[in-house]
């Protein structure tokens, strides 16, 4: 797929990664699963491929390093897994864990080190951070050869415009979502997607890459008014705001592809826990009128760590003087061209034995 690389431009995009195949999007008894777990582990594979050549041919490692501030159980966790998905594909680690109560300008002198460390490709500095610090200074103490997390300005100002230089990194949660899409050989050209929530970090690059696989996007936010109007006109729909079981299945157009991005947990007595985790989608009622659809958890989840590692090598490429592709790929730019020209030629044939 494009993400294969982390920096085909748009105008590639817009020629070669909106389709593989033709899933249609018709009436179906029930939705089938889109396995981000699967998906993910999949990308991992390459991306150990990758690192093993990369130690092999050029003697490097790629280096990725985490900073987290605080102790918020989620963010330790989140951070906890990172790491052991960077030591299973055969990364440099590199992990800094400050007190809540650090300054912003400590926290920005950490961030300098790191910058300065050549053994270090990515740098990813966990979010939320503490009230007191802003997170947008901070995160532009990150070079952009360095921000892993496709995060700076230059690397959204380039993933935005339509040709031009592509930015180094995407941000891993969009990209984990397309990569999804076009695996599972889901139509976007031409499509109406809607994209629920407009952050930073997910919804607006969400929206842009969507844009830029030849959708028709409309983003919805906490202002919207008739928020299931526009749910119930979409092809594509991308939730991303953080409300639990938020869209009900009867909002839903028949055979809308459903991806998720939301976690969340809800009071659940019957699990040891108490809780259990659901996405903002009801998946019950969504999964009998979607055509597909990514679960809670197992969809987008594992897709972003995927991602992640799939950035770090690209930025270690790059400062190699690389191509930033990985080295092998299950799906590049030639299967999905390829996939597209073998439907062109059947639907030709088809059409000429119908003359």
């Amino acid at each position: 797929s494009w993400l294969s690389n982390q920096q085909i431009s748009k105008r590639e995009l817009t020629s070669t990664g909106s389709v593989l195949g033709k899933t249609q999007l018709s009436k179906m008894s029930e939705a089938k699963i889109i396995d981000g777990k699967k998906t993910a582990a999949t990308i991992r594979g390459e991306v150990k491929e990758a690192v093993d050549e990369l130690k092999k041919s050029q003697n490097t490692v790629p280096g990725l390093a985490t900073v987290l501030v605080g102790s918020r159980r989620d963010s330790a966790t989140y951070v906890r897994f990172k790491k052991k998905a960077a030591k299973e594909v055969g990364f440099h680690s590199v992990d800094v864990t400050l007190p809540d109560t650090v300054s912003q300008e400590d926290l920005i002198k950490e961030v300098k080190k790191l910058a300065e460390d050549k053994s270090v490709h990515g740098i990813l500095v966990q979010l939320p951070l503490p009230k007191h610090i802003d997170e947008a200074i901070v995160l532009a103490a990150i070079p952009d050869d360095k921000d892993v997390d496709g995060f700076s300005a230059s690397n959204i100002g380039n993933l935005c415009l339509k040709g031009g230089i592509p930015p180094l990194a995407i941000p891993c949660t969009p990209a984990g979502c397309v990569e999804l899409i076009q695996r599972h050989q889901i139509d976007t050209k031409g499509k109406t997607a809607v994209v629920l929530g407009r952050s930073n970090i997910v919804g607006m690059p969400m929206a842009h890459l969507l844009n830029s696989m030849d959708a028709t996007v409309t983003v919805c936010h906490s202002r919207t008014p008739n928020i299931a109007d526009h749910v119930k006109r979409a092809d594509i729909l991308v939730a991303a705001i953080g409300k639990a079981e938020f869209v009900k299945g009867e909002w839903l157009k028949p055979g809308a592809v459903v991806i998720d991005v939301g976690i969340n947990s809800v009071d659940d007595a019957t699990k040891k826990r108490g809780y259990r985790l659901v996405g903002d989608c009801h998946f019950e009622s969504c999964k009998k009128v979607a055509s597909w659809i990514t679960p809670v958890p197992g969809g987008v989840g594992p897709m972003t760590i995927a991602m992640l590692l799939r950035n770090t090598v690209g930025l270690a490429r790059h400062h190699l003087g690389l191509p930033r592709q990985p080295l092998r790929a299950s799906r590049s730019f030639k299967d999905v061209r390829d996939a597209q020209d073998t439907q062109k030629k059947v639907e030709g044939d088809s059409e000429k034995k119908d003359k």
